[in-house]
């Protein structure tokens, strides 16, 4: 008789750990579906807000993760959305072994991470995160353009770094200084042509960073109606979806 209480007693348990884990997983998807309603409408504020409420009740969710990075990132919260963007990047191996279609996901996640570390001016982490997209989506042509653009923004910026002409035009002005010393001849005309040289090297580095931040102004300009062409897309697909189900 005693067994037999025990028994009750364990599947009772079972049963509500297993009805407490359906309640869990209704609860996480009616705050995904809703963050992704919003998502779509452009309310993604309150879509954020959505996609938290699932993460409380299922923190490991990889769909509302994913979501909520970017609703952050359009939200221009890009340290927050990076920052979910890296628990998925640190999780990218368990995931893709869960399910290999989790690869063009993670593709976008990394992809992403290049975009915030571009807007940041870190174009090596950029470049690194661009190539792992592409080693998860090499058909992507948009990270490939990032990529591309990305290498040449660090060239630029490494260009611009090196101060080796700053110290020869240094040492040449030095050396002009002692010879007119010495020479005492067309001190004033010297000293302009001195002038003249730092004037264009100077007019020359602004015109380099400003090249710079238009190519990365450009970029980020693409980037967004990019997005906006893809989203466009979308909602004519799921329109075609919803016409094909009515007939």
């Amino acid at each position: 008789m005693r067994h037999s209480m025990q028994k009750i007693g364990l599947l009772v348990m079972v049963g509500l750990l297993a009805s407490g884990t359906v309640y869990a997983q209704k609860a996480e998807r009616k705050n995904v579906r809703a963050g992704n309603k919003q998502y779509n409408n452009e309310q993604y504020t309150e879509a954020e807000i959505s996609y938290r409420k699932g993460l409380d009740v299922n923190p490991r969710s990889f769909e509302g993760t994913f979501n909520l990075g970017n609703a952050l990132y359009k939200q221009e919260k890009f340290p927050e959305a990076a920052e979910q963007y890296q628990l998925l990047a640190g999780q990218g191996e368990k995931l893709l072994m869960d399910d290999p279609a989790n690869a063009e996901k993670l593709a976008q996640v990394f992809h992403n991470l290049g975009n915030i570390s571009m807007s940041n001016k870190d174009y090596a982490q950029s470049i690194e995160a661009y190539k792992q997209s592409l080693r998860l989506n090499p058909s992507d042509d948009e990270t490939r353009y990032n990529l591309a653009l990305a290498q040449k923004l660090l060239e630029d910026q490494e260009g611009d770094g090196g101060g080796g002409g700053q110290d020869e035009n240094q040492d040449d002005q030095e050396q002009d200084n002692q010879e007119d010393q010495q020479q005492q001849q067309q001190p004033q005309q010297d000293q302009q042509d001195n002038k003249t040289q730092e004037d264009e090297q100077q007019q020359n580095e602004q015109m380099s960073q400003d090249n710079a931040q238009q190519i990365l102004d450009a970029f980020l300009q693409d980037e967004k109606d990019t997005q906006e062409k893809v989203k466009q897309a979308q909602q004519q697909q799921q329109q075609r979806r919803r016409t094909d189900k009515e007939w």
